[in-house]
């Protein structure tokens, strides 16, 4: 087992470190953005107009809305990442790294927006009559070839593993470690209650997922977010300075203070960089799979309503994570072994009488659940293109079970193999994206000189009411 512990270590390293996937993932995001002449800035207005008011297309092909794929996509990024990743980030790379996974999420918009762009495009229909999409298709489809065949194979095959390591066993195991830590519930017990909970949602597949997660994900984001303002309304005097901290330290690096050791101004960005695409997943291509369902009738709409999704995870749910950390100064105390307790203590310093520590451990309950089911389905579906409509049920199956061993087995070994299956996911859909991308810079520049009645009585309403 440590022979094999290294082996991933190693691998973990070489693919997320400093010469590999992080530049190739920035640099792409930076790309596709200039290409793009900015579109998540351009057409911010729109997404969000598309996402939360329009919804949905009356007579678009689809299994869901607009809104439910992009929950659905909301509940499998919105998780983990979004507490630990982010003190993580600070422990070793200091507030300045905050600045930098702003500037992944914000890159990374335009990333989400082609993986999204290229599941409608490329997607077809199943033998149950369910739309199927996502890295595996656009590569096959759209890269003509035994290049094409293998990225998709390539791709497919890396996000079975990653949805039962970061899509499923990591997640039970953080519910029932916080649960027992905060309540004293056995681990078997909260694995049952999950278990159970899970296999009544996804047993019924993508619809039943979609109807869930359009209930929790707006709930669970709420109440982090109001738990986070309160965090800051009671330390508001120290909000300007977190912000000027997290812009300076991100050029000047950390000194070191308490018992934070120092941070130079290349290890802000490393661990900025990395922990943003962690927490957002943009270049992961998994965005592309649940935009693939959504009932749409041109995939510049569901790509638009999906680069919501970077930004709501990134430069909304990171941002009350990273501020509340910043402002009480919980940070400053504590090396990078503690970095995991960073969130749950600076709500406990924000919010006394326990309710910090209850918010923390109800956001990571909700979280973690909610990214088991987004995954569950990227699996299926990665499945679905692998083996056929037959392997669908006992796949799922197979994924509810896996969560109790999960919830219920030390994990050390399946951290390091989840970074690694995310890291063989990204690279063929990095590969894909830039050799597509002219096909997305054309259609899109197409349907936007076009007339499109909706989009454009949208845009004068969102005028109209700017003034």
């Amino acid at each position: 087992m440590a022979i094999l512990d290294d082996l991933l270590s190693d691998a973990s390293g070489f693919i997320w470190g400093p010469w590999l996937l992080i530049p190739l993932l920035l640099l792409s995001g930076l790309y596709l953005t200039v290409l793009l002449r900015g579109i998540q800035v351009r057409r911010l207005a729109l997404a969000f107009w598309l996402a939360f008011v329009k919804r949905k297309d009356l007579g678009a092909e689809g299994d869901i809305s607009h809104y439910q794929a992009l929950s659905t996509a909301l509940a499998a990024t919105v998780g983990v990442g979004n507490i630990a990743g982010v003190a993580t980030a600070i422990a070793l790379g200091g507030p300045g790294a905050v600045f930098w996974m702003w500037c992944t999420g914000l890159v990374g918009m335009a990333t989400k927006y082609c993986e999204a762009f290229l599941g409608v495009r490329f997607r077809r229909t199943d033998a149950a009559g369910e739309q199927s999409g996502g890295p595996m298709y656009y590569l096959r489809r759209g890269i003509k070839g035994p290049l094409g065949i293998f990225l998709g194979g390539f791709f497919a095959v890396a996000g079975v593993f990653a949805s039962f390591g970061i899509g499923n066993m990591t997640q039970a195991n953080t519910v029932a470690a916080n649960v027992n830590e905060e309540w004293g519930v056995a681990e078997p017990t909260t694995a049952i209650a999950v278990v159970v909970l899970a296999a009544a949602v996804i047993i019924g597949g993508i619809k039943s997922i979609g109807r869930v997660t359009s209930l929790l994900v707006p709930i669970m984001i709420v109440v982090y977010i109001l738990g986070a303002t309160a965090v800051l309304a009671r330390n508001l005097d120290q909000v300007p300075g977190a912000f000027g901290v997290i812009f300076t330290d991100a050029f000047t690096g950390t000194a070191a203070t308490g018992g934070f050791a120092g941070a130079a101004v290349a290890a802000a960005i490393r661990y900025g960089v990395a922990r943003g695409i962690f927490s957002n997943e943009s270049g992961l291509g998994t965005g592309g799979i649940a935009a693939a369902a959504a009932k749409t009738t041109h995939p510049v709409r569901q790509a638009l309503v999906s680069m919501t999704q970077t930004f709501i995870d990134t430069l909304v749910v990171v941002s009350f994570t990273a501020l509340t950390i910043v402002v009480t100064g919980v940070w400053k105390d504590a090396g990078p072994e503690e970095a995991a307790s960073f969130t749950a203590r600076a709500f406990a310093e924000g919010l006394p009488g326990g309710w910090g520590s209850v918010i923390v451990t109800l956001s990571v309950m909700f979280f973690a659940f909610s990214t088991l089911l987004g995954w569950s389905y990227y699996g299926e579906r990665c499945m679905e293109y692998l083996f056929g409509r037959k392997a669908v049920v006992p796949y799922r199956i197979v994924f509810i079970v896996v969560i109790y061993v999960g919830a219920t087995t030390a994990l050390t070994t399946v951290w390091t193999f989840s970074d690694v299956m995310n890291g063989l996911m990204a690279l063929p859909n990095l590969i894909g994206l830039l050799i597509l991308s002219p096909l997305i810079y054309r259609e899109t520049r197409a349907y936007f000189s076009e007339e499109h009645p909706e989009d454009f009585r949208a845009r004068e309403r969102l005028r109209r009411r700017a003034r």
